[in-house]
């Protein structure tokens, strides 16, 4: 006969393993403001390709998935604070961030190009910028570049998001963009880019992107694993289709 003990301890036991178990939540991190890869819809909802590609991904690892947005300014800052716990905002994987953070592997590759008026005589060599005003959205790569390449060439105007720095061309007072060449084709695409082009080639044609964690987080190899896993099983490219009409993988 059981003692009493041991009968409780198997009741216990018995109302433990008929408990449903208790998922994983991780939280990922972005932007919120740089279409069509993150963004705030019309109803609140924090939406775009980042988004679609982080749920896969924590789908793939059967964990339950929760979006927190940051500023981008201070969006590494927070990762490395644990206001969450993944950071996908089409972050360029650089020497300089991997001082801070560990990155998986690339999930897309990206460029950067000009975007002017398509009325405007627009070159994209040295003498043909020199004098003009040229704006980017501050801590990016393509921020980077100017300042790197074209300091003593044009005036930099660094912004604190990608519309506003649309919003200064749109009104005249900068006269090109510099920025990923697959968020410039979105706004292209709009009603507010109709009057604006490409212009000239890509100046940078090798930006790797890739999901951040937290210095030496296993994290980063289970999301190594997921995104193979929706590559393979071609959950990645119906993502894309959704958003593009070419790979950007």
């Amino acid at each position: 006969m059981k003692s009493f003990k041991q009968a409780v301890l198997a009741g216990a036991a018995a109302v433990f393993l008929s408990l449903p178990a208790i998922a994983e939540t991780l939280r990922i991190g972005t932007e919120g403001a740089y279409p069509p890869f993150n963004l705030v819809d019309s109803s609140g909802e924090v939406v775009g390709f980042d988004i679609d590609i982080a749920k896969a991904l924590c789908a793939e690892m059967g964990v339950e998935c929760t979006i927190v947005t940051s500023d981008w300014d201070g969006i590494i800052p927070a990762l490395n604070t644990n206001r969450f716990d993944f950071l996908v905002a089409s972050m360029s994987i650089t020497e300089e961030r991997q001082q801070a953070v560990d990155f998986t592997d690339p999930y897309y590759t990206n460029k950067l190009q000009f975007v002017a008026p398509k009325s405007a005589d627009f070159q994209v060599d040295a003498e043909s910028l020199k004098g003009k005003t040229i704006g980017a959205q501050r801590a990016t790569i393509a921020g980077q570049w100017l300042e790197d390449n074209m300091a003593d060439v044009v005036r930099i105007r660094l912004y604190d998001t990608q519309e506003n720095a649309y919003l200064d061309m749109s009104a005249g007072r900068i006269d090109g963009v510099l920025a990923d060449n697959f968020v410039q084709f979105e706004w292209l695409q709009s009603d507010a880019g109709a009057n604006f082009e490409f212009k000239g080639e890509p100046v940078f044609d090798d930006d790797k992107i890739g999901i951040a964690v937290r210095k030496g987080d296993p994290l980063r190899e289970r999301l190594n694993e997921a995104l193979a896993a929706i590559v393979e099983d071609g959950t990645y490219e119906e993502i894309n289709a959704k958003y593009f009409p070419f790979s950007i993988y």
